[in-house]
């Protein structure tokens, strides 16, 4: 090697090293999504039902207040786990209490967060539970960490 360094091996080791670690990247990138991603996800699930109840969910803005898979607001519960939470991985018994819930809401107990009646018919009712349920049965690494969300 020479006694001295050049700027055309400094450019040479910096554009070397860089091209590196561009392929290095673009690698790891592409294994992640051909080993990972679908063995996480359900897509192979969605029904006409679930779509309804995505849309639903946006439409009343149900993120601004709940968070889903640790996504969105921190005022109301986690509901990624509700379905397993509420409806003990039983649809019927789901679908119930989520008709239950929504129709006494806003409870009007003083002192507790009150969540608005969104004045939802019984079909939409079974959609957004639907939703729920397909979110619920996403591998999210075990998130959230507690029963309780």
């Amino acid at each position: 090697m020479a006694e001295r360094f050049t700027k055309s091996m400094a450019r040479n080791i910096y554009l070397g090293g860089s091209a590196f670690f561009v392929l290095l990247f673009l690698a790891l990138t592409f294994d992640t999504q051909l080993r990972a991603m679908p063995e996480r996800d359900n897509r192979d699930q969605l029904t006409e039902q679930v779509v309804r109840g995505k849309h639903l969910w946006e439409n009343n803005n149900c993120v601004g207040c709940h968070s889903l898979m640790g996504e969105g607001a921190y005022f109301a519960p986690e509901l990624a786990n509700v379905f397993d939470r509420r409806g003990g991985g039983d649809t019927e018994v789901f679908k119930s209490y989520m008709k239950a819930w929504m129709n006494a809401m806003p409870t009007n107990i003083p002192g507790r967060r009150q969540m608005p009646n969104f004045n939802l018919s019984d079909s939409e009712i079974e959609d957004l539970a639907a939703f729920l349920e397909w979110t619920s049965k996403i591998d999210d690494n075990g998130w959230p960490p507690n029963i309780e969300g």
